[in-house]
């Protein structure tokens, strides 16, 4: 199992906004991630804007590949993209910054 830790950095701008569209995550989109074999799924957001997400996957790279292949995470990334800062061109699903875990307790 891999644990899985990203960076990104929202919009001062649309801090609010974004907590509020997490409050309602597309059902498809739900169900794509969890077919996807993201597990444990956590995004936990600073009031600068600093975003840190975490999951639990067997094979992250296989997990991307399976969201990116549907139909739904193309409209989500699509709709989330401006809330972004840096992304470069990129969609918010490549311009993560992952992190390398250094310990873990178990």
């Amino acid at each position: 199992m891999e644990r899985v830790c990203f960076l990104l950095r929202v919009r001062k701008d649309r801090l609010q906004e974004y907590r509020e569209r997490h409050k309602a995550v597309w059902s498809d989109m739900l169900t794509a991630l969890r077919a996807a074999g993201w597990r444990n799924y956590s995004i936990f957001m600073r009031e600068d804007g600093l975003l840190v997400g975490y999951l639990e996957t067997d094979d992250f790279e296989a997990a991307r590949a399976a969201m990116e292949g549907t139909e739904v995470n193309a409209r989500w990334q699509a709709e989330m993209a401006p809330f972004f800062e840096d992304l470069e061109g990129q969609r918010p699903d490549e311009g993560l910054l992952r992190l390398d875990e250094v310990f873990h307790l178990d």
